[in-house]
C-alpha cells in the first residue's frame, strides 16, 4: 500500500486508485469529524461529502504532501463550520460579558465514555455551544481563532464554553458518571 505522500501525489495527477485509496484511508476519521459537528449521522455524511469534493478539487494546491493530514482535517472542520453557517436560520451565539468560569467542570469524566455516548452528549448542547466544545477542547483552537472563525467576540466563546461546560457536567452527573 502506497504511503500517504505517495497517495497524495497520486491524487494530484487524478489517479483514481490514488483517489480511492485516499478516501478510504481518511474516511473513518474525518467521518467522525463530520459526526461531531452535525446533529445527525445524515447531516455527517453530506458535511464529509461537501468536504471530499473540495479535498479532491483542492488537493493541487498542497504544496508540502507531508502536512496533508492537517490539511485535510482543517478543510473538513472548516466545511462543517460553513454548513452550519448555511443551515442556521437565527444566530444562536448571543454576546454576553465574560463571565468568570465557575470552576472548571471537570470534563476529563468523558474519558470514561465510548466515542458514541461522548458524540452523543455533545449532540445534545445547542449549536452554538457544540461548535465552540468541538472547535475548542476537541480541535485545539484558541477562543480568538473561533470568533473570528463563527463572527462572534472572544469573550462570547468564552462564555459560550463556559456554559456548555456546565450543561456537560450536569448531563455526566445525570449518566452516574464520576466528575
Amino acid at each position: 500500500m502506497p504511503n500517504e505522500i505517495e497517495l497524495v501525489l497520486g491524487c494530484q495527477r487524478n489517479d483514481p486508485r490514488a483517489q480511492a485509496a485516499f478516501y478510504n484511508l481518511y474516511k473513518g476519521r474525518l467521518l467522525g469529524i463530520c459526526r461531531r459537528y452535525a446533529r445527525t449521522v445524515m447531516e455527517a455524511e453530506d458535511i464529509f461529502q461537501e468536504a471530499f469534493i473540495k479535498v479532491f478539487n483542492k488537493i493541487q494546491d498542497l504544496q508540502k504532501p507531508e502536512s496533508v493530514e492537517y490539511w485535510v482535517k482543517s478543510l473538513v472542520i472548516r466545511t462543517a463550520i460553513d454548513h452550519y453557517r448555511q443551515n442556521t436560520n437565527e444566530r444562536q451565539f448571543v454576546d454576553y460579558h465574560v463571565l468568570e468560569d465557575t470552576g472548571n467542570a471537570d470534563i476529563s469524566a468523558i474519558s470514561q465514555l465510548g466515542h458514541e455516548e461522548i458524540v452523543a452528549i455533545i449532540n445534545e448542547l445547542s449549536d452554538g455551544y457544540r461548535m465552540v466544545v468541538n472547535m475548542y477542547l476537541i480541535d485545539g483552537y484558541e477562543h480568538n481563532e473561533i470568533a473570528k472563525i463563527l463572527g462572534i467576540s472572544e469573550g462570547t466563546s468564552k462564555s459560550q464554553l463556559s456554559r456548555a461546560k456546565v450543561h456537560l457536567r450536569k448531563k455526566l452527573i445525570e449518566m452516574g458518571v464520576t466528575v
